[in-house]
């Protein structure tokens, strides 16, 4: 049978939120049903209700509500199985035995989907049956996102990124603007090389918040004599169709980096301080195009501590006094990245004073998979940022770095909402600064 066209998947959503309720709701079973296959149906059939979850989720832990649950956040995704899939599925419709879903249920469960998940992963780490929880989120996100249902700010971005290669407008074209960062700093931003080793993509976060994380990328990758390239038409990290639940749009905008990649023969991308992104080209990119990568994706601080273990960096000492380091979930729970910042900082004699949880058990910013876009969601990420806020204070840092400027921009965030006294800075920034004969 003749799998569905990407454009079918791409305009499905936007048909599904012209529709009434009814519609709607028969919309998001049809999604759901959509992705479920015997590994999810698997899940979903091993869930225990033990509750130990809930204790491995950032929202929960910081308000006690137990709405908050991760697994309850899949309950209409789990209706949907019971009523449609699973072996007993008659009996369920038949005796009631799980409600239809309602439409009330579907907005209600886009709060929980959307504005009070990260798709971080813990409670995937903690769950006792081995239960990707946050996949099953993210597979629920993408149920609404078909049903018309996705966040408005998500929504819209990725439909803008999907057709342009950049999340919204902007009052310049982002190439412009990257060349503008360079005048600024005084560093070349090699750009559209018909040829390159290596092809470097930013965040729109940094394009837009930290420019000086931009001037240092391309800092860094001179120093190294790295054959590099940005690319005009394949230049911005992040995946708004990973955040917002589209499927095929996540596969288009992954495409384009990749297809850009292509063109210039790059055999490395680098992945700049965004950890959603890490996931979205690295671990999810290869299953939705439906072959291999025909190159290595690598985060900037697995790229940087590769030169510095085979002798092309060397750093110099920073004497920043006690400092802290936060792990991004994405890189840390998802990639594996755990060593190659910790290795950046031991070269520049700096021993990160750990927070009580940390690597693979540590509690994220509260602001990433799109939830720092979502305005109605500031609320209850400020009671999650400030619970981290709680833990990086008890380290006694004067210094505190991470390698993601998106919980970079969360931190900066609540530090202005709670008037925080520590101000996040970037690694990547700080490696640009102890350029050993740079």
């Amino acid at each position: 049978m003749n799998r569905p066209s990407v454009e079918f998947h791409a305009n499905l959503a936007a048909d599904e939120a012209a529709l009434g309720e009814p519609q709607r709701v028969a919309g998001a079973m049809r999604a759901f049903t959509r992705e479920i296959g015997a590994l999810s149906a698997l899940r979903l059939e091993s869930c225990v209700h033990c509750g130990m979850c809930a204790d491995a989720c950032h929202f929960y832990i910081a308000t006690e509500d137990p709405q908050y649950t991760p697994v309850l956040k899949v309950e209409p995704f789990k209706q949907a199985f019971k009523r449609e899939a699973a072996a007993f599925a008659p009996f369920f419709r038949w005796f009631a035995l799980k409600p239809q879903v309602t439409a009330d249920e579907l907005e209600r469960w886009q709060h929980l989907l959307f504005d009070s998940c990260n798709m971080c992963g813990r409670c995937s780490l903690i769950c006792p049956m081995g239960i990707d929880v946050a996949e099953l989120i993210e597979q629920a996100r993408r149920g609404l996102f078909e049903a018309g249902l996705a966040p408005k700010e998500l929504y819209e971005k990725a439909a803008h990124q999907r057709r342009t290669g950049q999340p919204e407008d902007s009052s310049e074209p982002y190439r412009d603007r990257l060349l503008a960062i360079g005048r600024q700093f005084n560093v070349e931003m090699p750009i559209d090389k018909p040829q390159a080793e290596v092809m470097l993509t930013v965040p729109r976060t940094d394009i837009e918040h930290y420019p000086a994380a931009v001037a240092a990328l391309a800092r860094v990758m001179a120093h190294l004599k790295a054959d590099c390239t940005f690319r005009s038409d394949g230049l911005i990290a992040e995946n708004y169709g990973y955040y917002a639940g589209g499927r095929a749009w996540q596969r288009e905008i992954s495409l384009r980096l990749i297809e850009q990649a292509r063109a210039c023969k790059a055999k490395v991308l680098i992945v700049p301080e965004c950890g959603h992104a890490y996931t979205a080209l690295r671990w999810e990119a290869a299953e939705l195009i439906g072959k291999p990568l025909p190159l290595k994706v690598r985060h900037i601080t697995e790229y940087l501590a590769e030169a510095l273990a085979d002798g092309r960096l060397k750093l110099r000492s920073a004497d920043l006094g006690v400092t802290a380091f936060h792990d991004p979930c994405q890189l840390v729970r998802k990639g594996g990245v755990t060593s190659a910042p910790r290795r950046l900082l031991h070269a520049m004699g700096i021993e990160p004073r750990e927070t009580t949880r940390h690597v693979g058990f540590n509690v994220c910013c509260g602001g990433g998979g799109g939830v720092l876009d979502i305005e109605r969601a500031a609320p209850l990420r400020y009671r999650v940022v400030e619970e981290k806020f709680h833990e990086i204070d008890a380290t006694g840092a004067r210094t505190f770095l991470t390698s993601c400027s998106d919980c970079r921009r969360t931190f900066d965030d609540g530090k202005q909402h709670f008037n925080w006294q520590q101000t996040p800075r970037s690694l990547l920034e700080l490696v640009a600064e102890h350029l050993q004969g740079g």
